[in-house]
């Protein structure tokens, strides 16, 4: 009897989606936003700092509105720095707009403070160099943080753009500008401040990843790709970078790039077993691909079969029938009894049926034989998708062997190899599930033995895979091919391993 377990049978997927590791650079770094914020409130939050910043901003306003003060450069210059110190020291509380009310304030005196040539004066000078200076820089970065904290995340993005270009070769600024950016789906400027993170000397290679991510979404694939490669020649052991870089070569259908670069990588330091794993997975994704048109080819190519077959069935009941039509009719004229003259009936009945059939089955077969050469195509084409997938699995299997070889405790290349087993498996009971049951009965239960065999040849890499990292994914799989040898064991089946 066969074993029914399409239930628990399906082909396993290689966990491969970097993407969503990528993400958690913002996650984390908005994390750091958030408390950038909280930890300047904490330095300087007492109440006593609050009250004097209170009186000084309360001074301020009360001076400008008096005609005479507010014509004085020294009285812009005072209210510059009571607002600069009210943002930079994070006391957002008592103006949300303060560091830009400073900047507004620095550029007031240098409009209003000229010597006698009508040169920048003292003063001026003085503000210009603090519309520069790093302090300023911080006000705006403290004021941005406190309206990406209130979710305004517009105007976070610009203050901190701002900080950026005040303070140019600080990474912060744009990284921070770039999340703010990225919450309002403004992609372009995250990209672009991400981008400015890079040439201000930003060594994070995550944020190379982020950048790619911006980039793929906008389809600027060649740009991604470039971002991650800046990124893997500044960290060459990041996984999540390599394998990024994967998923953008197999999803624009890059294989051939993709092989030629891995393979580059794989020369230049044979050692690395990510690098062998990522090309076997590149091996397996040209070979699943291929997949889906197989099945087709073969389906047609099945169908072709079978209309000649059940045409040459359907003629040879017709001659059945018009055996037993002669043999009645010779025994009605012996003895015409009723009952042989009702059996002749329903014999010619069934004939008529049965020449329809034929006739059906006819004009299929004239069908295929006028579609012939598109069968002979199909079938040509089916042999060449079999072959190359052959040796996408082989070099696929190859790698990942060499990949166990160099570390037989690396969690992807025991994982990965259980589940090129598995997948096997899985086709070699199909071929079993094909059989009808004469076939079955004839030499199906050894085949069954085999299918048992690899699938329990997957066993120790999954066992070994749940011991270097107890992930669910190994802990789903482990259990589904445990229920699939139970089967097996309860059906009596004796698993057969290659090999043995």
């Amino acid at each position: 009897m066969l074993i029914q377990t399409e239930s628990v049978i399906s082909f396993f997927k290689r966990k491969h989606n970097p993407s969503l590791h990528m993400k958690q650079v913002f996650v984390i770094a908005v994390a750091c936003l958030l408390s950038l914020g909280v930890r300047a409130q904490q330095a300087a939050g007492d109440a006593l700092a609050m009250e004097a910043f209170k009186k000084e901003k309360e001074k301020s306003d009360k001076d400008i509105t008096d005609a005479k003060a507010a014509a004085k450069a020294s009285t812009w210059m005072d209210r510059a720095k009571t607002y600069q110190n009210i943002a930079s020291q994070g006391q957002m509380k008592i103006d949300s707009a303060a560091a830009t009310i400073a900047y507004d304030a620095f550029k007031k005196v240098v409009e209003l403070d000229k010597d006698k040539k009508g040169g920048p004066g003292k003063l001026a000078k003085e503000a210009e160099e603090a519309l520069k200076a790093p302090l300023m820089a911080t006000a705006f970065m403290q004021q941005g943080v406190a309206k990406f904290q209130s979710k305004n995340y517009a105007d976070a993005m610009k203050s901190m753009a701002i900080a950026g270009d005040i303070n140019p070769k600080d990474t912060l600024a744009p990284l921070y500008t770039a999340i703010a950016a990225q919450q309002i789906r403004d992609n372009a400027t995250a990209k672009t401040q991400l981008e400015k993170y890079i040439t201000s000397g930003g060594k994070d290679a995550t944020i190379y990843g982020s950048l790619a991510m911006l980039y793929r979404a906008d389809n600027e694939v060649d740009k991604a790709l470039a971002a991650l490669d800046k990124g893997i020649a500044l960290a060459p052991t990041n996984k999540d970078l390599a394998n990024e870089k994967i998923n953008i070569m197999l999803s624009t259908n890059r294989m051939d790039e993709a092989i030629t670069g891995m393979k580059a990588m794989v020369e230049k330091d044979p050692n690395n077993v990510q690098n062998l794993v990522n090309l076997s997975i590149v091996y397996n994704n040209i070979a699943n691909k291929s997949s889906e048109e197989i099945r087709k080819l073969e389906g047609d190519s099945k169908k072709g079969g079978n209309t000649a077959k059940q045409l040459a069935d359907a003629k040879s009941i017709i001659d059945a029938y018009n055996g037993e039509i002669a043999r009645l009719q010779a025994s009605i004229k012996k003895s015409p009894k009723p009952e042989l003259k009702r059996q002749l009936t329903d014999v010619q009945k069934r004939l008529a049926e049965q020449k329809t059939e034929v006739a059906k089955l006819e004009a299929e077969a004239k069908e295929a034989a006028a579609n012939a050469g598109a069968v002979a195509d199909g079938a040509k084409r089916l042999g060449e998708l079999k072959q190359a997938q052959a040796e996408n699995k082989k070099q696929e299997k190859m790698y990942l062997d060499k990949a166990l070889a160099i570390d037989p405790n690396n969690y992807d290349a025991n994982f990965n190899t259980a589940v090129f087993l598995f997948n096997e498996a899985v086709e070699m009971k199909r071929g079993v599930d094909r059989m009808d049951m004469a076939e079955y009965n004839k030499n199906g239960k050894e085949l069954d033995g085999k299918v048992c065999g690899k699938f329990k040849q997957s066993l120790p890499y999954f066992t070994k895979a749940k011991s270097i990292k107890d992930e669910a994914d190994v802990n789903e799989n482990l259990t589904n091919l445990q229920n699939i040898l139970k089967q097996y064991e309860e059906k009596k089946i004796v698993c057969i391993e290659p090999g043995k």
